[in-house]
């Protein structure tokens, strides 16, 4: 299964969704790989990675049709990390057609050999996005709990019925509320709003600022930072659901416990 989280409004928990649930579903025992695709690179540096260079990001893919590059190990899961070279790969890319299907391509060559890939596609509705979505089975939509965030839903579903013109099945497996305080009537209200409007909602994923920016600071998921906090039980929560939602197999083995030392 292949995924993008995908929303062109920034700030709405896409890299944390992915690390996070990510991790999650390799302690469980998955076999699962992360791609990143933006070039601020937060979701490798947020992973403790700090010196990648080009060729381990998928820009050699992207722009001249090369293999997916060997992946870092972290904390039990493979990455592709990105670095600020990928913006260059946005104005390359259309140019030379159809790049923006290479990463498709290279990641159905592979199909055994990840149960899950999440990519984490930049804020955006550009070149490096497209890439990523059209390499999806599905869209993961994080959606904050804010009148913007249901403002960005117009914006998402065109861009979507323009990528299904290259590929019609695609579709959004998982609409997941972030931000969430529900100490806000106009969160609960959008909310429920969306509860009503959209399919396959998940549980909110509550607003808990310090504890997200702890894990960051500390380049690990935050069921390793804080395993104990109300994030990580958030984060457990989501991943059952998206388990079920992604119609994920039954996994071969599980471990008993997180993994800690960045190199397993």
């Amino acid at each position: 299964m292949i995924a993008t989280t995908f929303n062109h409004a920034g700030g709405v928990g896409k890299t944390s969704i992915v690390l996070n649930t990510g991790h999650e579903l390799a302690r469980l025992g998955y076999r699962v790989l992360l791609i990143d695709l933006d070039p601020q690179a937060n979701l490798t540096s947020w992973l403790g990675v700090h010196d990648a260079r080009q060729e381990e990001t998928v820009y050699f893919t992207a722009t001249e049709n090369a293999p997916l590059p060997t992946p870092r190990r972290v904390f039990g899961l493979d990455l592709i990390p990105s670095t600020i070279d990928l913006a260059v790969a946005e104005s390359i890319i259309p140019a030379r057609f159809p790049a923006i299907l290479s990463l498709r391509k290279v990641l159905r060559a592979e199909p055994q050999r990840w149960d899950v890939v999440l990519i984490d596609g930049p804020p955006s509705l550009g070149q490096l996005a497209g890439l990523g979505a059209l390499a999806s089975d599905v869209f993961l939509v994080p959606i904050s709990t804010r009148a913007k965030g249901v403002e960005a839903l117009h914006g998402l579903h065109i861009a979507l019925k323009n990528y299904q013109e290259f590929q019609s099945d695609l579709r959004v497996a998982a609409y997941i509320p972030t931000m969430y305080d529900a100490r806000r009537r106009e969160d609960n209200q959008i909310l429920e709003q969306m509860r009503h409007t959209l399919p396959k909602i998940t549980l909110p994923v509550p607003e808990r600022a310090a504890e997200w920016n702890r894990a960051a600071s500390s380049g690990k998921p935050v069921t390793l930072s804080a395993p104990r906090s109300d994030a990580a039980e958030d984060v457990r929560k989501v991943t059952r659901e998206l388990i079920q939602l992604l119609e994920l197999p039954p996994v071969r083995t599980f471990t008993n416990a997180p993994e800690v030392s960045r190199g397993q």
